[in-house]
């Protein structure tokens, strides 16, 4: 049950709001940091739990196990409406004022304006990587944000809170759910760090071994879009089924928004695939300085696998260089798989 695991891993916070609840001073709208994806979506729902759960125990706790508490956990709510960043630029576009496309901000604005249909009364809107709204999507929400319409509830999800304008900061009541590292659980992570090892500290002037390595990453790369598709298909199975009984209208809206979170997914799986890639030689580096394991961000990478006790300072940080090169080229939008190659090998070869 969600609210188990987060009373326990965050129980400040996760009481606060609880108390707010009780006291009916609940903010209209919460600003979620956290460090992973995961966190931010099983918390933005936790709060909505809180929110409209008619059958919270005696300490106001929400019972995880009612109708709507059920809805909000599988994302068949009537009446939640969440935003995610779109196409190749990953943003979270303005949209029409006159007829607004699913997934833009004017669009997600609207559905709080239309009359409620749930027994709770109350609408929840979540924006996903909030982050990604550019100035001019910031400022169209900024009315609504300023003068929420009743029984409404917006939860903003970030990992990058400092993207957002001050004016978006300050509408909202900020909740912190850091842990002050970056888990990684994307399909072949383990995988990703076995060949990292073995590249960096065995294929040393041997091309062949090198070239399986960075095949081998290179694979895994090409799996994350179809990993990503399958867990969105997962998330998605009861809200895809039931819009199948909707009106073409509203099916195709919900069409539209499970292929938005597909492609959503699939580059925020890529972007911690690139973050595990930095870490790893980041971390490789600080061990070369003499930090300890029990220093580092995520000592958890390298268990299980063989690393030298010395590791030689000028080719960690050679190596840390050349990825941070390998990152900064793949803004400009070069092929992937080239730029991955190319530094893998010379990483091992020069």
């Amino acid at each position: 049950m969600l609210f188990d695991k987060y009373a326990e891993k965050f129980p400040v916070i996760t009481n606060a709001v609880i108390q707010a609840r009780l006291n009916n001073k609940l903010s209209h709208a919460y600003l979620l940091h956290g460090d992973t994806p995961q966190i931010r979506k099983e918390f933005s729902v936790l709060i909505g739990q809180i929110a409209v759960c008619q059958e919270l125990n005696s300490s106001g706790n929400p019972c995880g196990k009612c109708k709507t508490c059920k809805q909000l956990e599988d994302g068949t709510y009537p009446e939640l409406y969440s935003l995610i960043p779109v196409g190749k630029s990953w943003q979270i576009p303005v949209g029409d004022r006159k007829a607004p496309e699913p997934n833009t901000v004017r669009w997600f604005e609207q559905q709080f304006y239309l009359t409620s249909i749930t027994e709770a009364g109350c609408k929840i809107g979540i924006i996903f990587d909030c982050d990604r709204m550019n100035t001019e999507s910031q400022n169209a929400f900024l009315k609504t944000l300023e003068e929420p319409p009743r029984d409404c509830l917006f939860i903003l999800a970030t990992g990058n809170p400092s993207a957002l304008l001050p004016t978006t900061r300050s509408r909202c009541q900020s909740l912190s759910l850091l842990e002050n590292a970056c888990n990684y659980h994307f399909e072949g992570c383990n995988e990703l760090f076995k060949s990292l090892a073995t590249l960096q500290f065995k294929a040393k002037g041997n091309l062949a071994l090198a070239e399986e390595c960075v095949s081998q990453i290179v694979s895994i790369t090409n799996n994350l879009k179809n990993s990503a598709s399958e867990r969105i298909e997962t998330e998605w199975e009861k809200k895809l089924t039931n819009a199948k009984e909707l009106e073409p209208a509203m099916r195709k809206r919900i069409e539209k928004q499970f292929d938005a979170a597909v492609a959503g997914e699939y580059i925020r799986e890529r972007t911690y695939f690139m973050s595990a890639l930095h870490t790893w030689f980041a971390q490789v580096y600080h061990l070369s300085c003499g930090a300890a394991f029990s220093n580092i961000a995520n000592p958890e990478i390298f268990e299980g696998l063989e690393i030298p006790e010395q590791i030689d300072n000028k080719e960690a940080s050679r190596a840390l260089k050349c990825v941070d090169k390998m990152l900064f080229d793949l803004r400009f939008n070069v092929n992937e798989e080239l730029a991955i190659r190319t530094c893998g090998l010379t990483i091992a070869l020069n």
